[in-house]
């Protein structure tokens, strides 16, 4: 039996991070997080580039733009919804989640 498993590195791998500028009180901690575990696994600062978008809702478009450029390898998508009183928060989880899903299906294998 041949075992096929891929290698969690990031040398060599020009990274895109798509962060939402709202709720920045918790995604400049993702971003902290995600850099961090980038630069253990040997990214390169220079091969990293953050692209900023208002909130989580427009993050997809961001990335579908970003995987279609071909100017990077793969995308990190970071983001924040916080749960309030009302539906906004399962009405954007529910949409965000779905569009993000639909292009990693779609972009090239």
């Amino acid at each position: 039996m041949k075992i096929h498993e891929g290698k969690l590195q990031a040398k060599g791998y020009k990274i895109g991070l798509v962060v939402s500028r709202f709720n920045s009180f918790l995604t400049d901690k993702l971003v902290d997080g995600a850099l961090d575990a980038l630069k253990k696994l040997g990214a390169d600062e220079a091969d990293l580039s953050m692209y900023k978008v208002p909130g989580s809702f427009e993050a997809p478009l961001a990335v579908k733009t970003l995987a279609a450029s071909g100017k990077v390898d793969g995308i990190v998508c970071l983001g924040a919804l916080v749960r309030g009183e009302t539906p906004h928060f399962d009405f954007l989880a529910a949409e965000v989640t779905k569009c993000l899903a639909q292009i990693m299906l779609e972009g090239p294998a």
